[in-house]
């Protein structure tokens, strides 16, 4: 379980990241960090300026330490999103930084089973894919038909590819913290 502590210090090594990555420098090594940073656990950071997204990458599955898979987001975020141009260094005091570390998927056969605003959703269909963060729904206040639409949508697929028997649809909840 992550503390308070946990993540704050996690929300500061995003931004270092960020802003070492504006000088061209790598991180300097972490120090001591508890066992639940870690953890190999999916995370995605989302970059926001004046409230409008700015950037947003993760890794959906665990393949490294969270503290490190936190630095690598932010600095993805910022400088490798393809939907936005690099964040630049007078843009990094209006940038605020949401980290949302998730749960293992869980593929699901019913879509009763997706609760807007708790799951995030996945759908898998041949070489398309797309992922929604369980706190998008809730921005946009949308349903689960709405959110399934939109999903599908985000991985280039028509929007009621859902209902198609080979059409993958897995859901995770995620912790979400973020800068004040």
């Amino acid at each position: 379980m992550l503390t308070k502590r946990d993540e704050d210090l996690l929300l500061k090594r995003a931004r270092k990241s960020i802003e070492t990555g504006l000088d061209g420098e790598t991180m300097p090594p972490v120090e001591k960090v508890s066992e639940a940073q870690e953890e190999k656990m999916g995370a995605f950071v989302t970059l926001k300026k004046h409230g409008r997204l700015r950037g947003c990458i993760g890794f959906i599955e665990g393949r490294k330490a969270l503290h490190e898979t936190v630095e690598e987001m932010a600095r993805a975020a910022a400088f490798r999103d393809p939907r936005f141009r690099p964040v630049t260094r007078d843009e990094l005091d209006d940038l605020n930084i949401e980290i949302s570390v998730l749960t293992p998927l869980r593929r699901i056969r019913n879509i009763d089973e997706i609760e807007a605003g708790k799951h995030g959703i996945y759908v898998v269909k041949g070489f398309h894919s797309g992922l929604l963060l369980p706190q998008v729904a809730t921005e946009y206040n949308w349903d689960r038909i709405t959110f399934l639409r939109e999903t599908c949508g985000k991985a280039g697929l028509p929007g009621d590819a859902w209902k198609d028997k080979d059409t993958a649809i897995f859901i995770f909840s995620a912790r979400v913290f973020g800068e004040e």
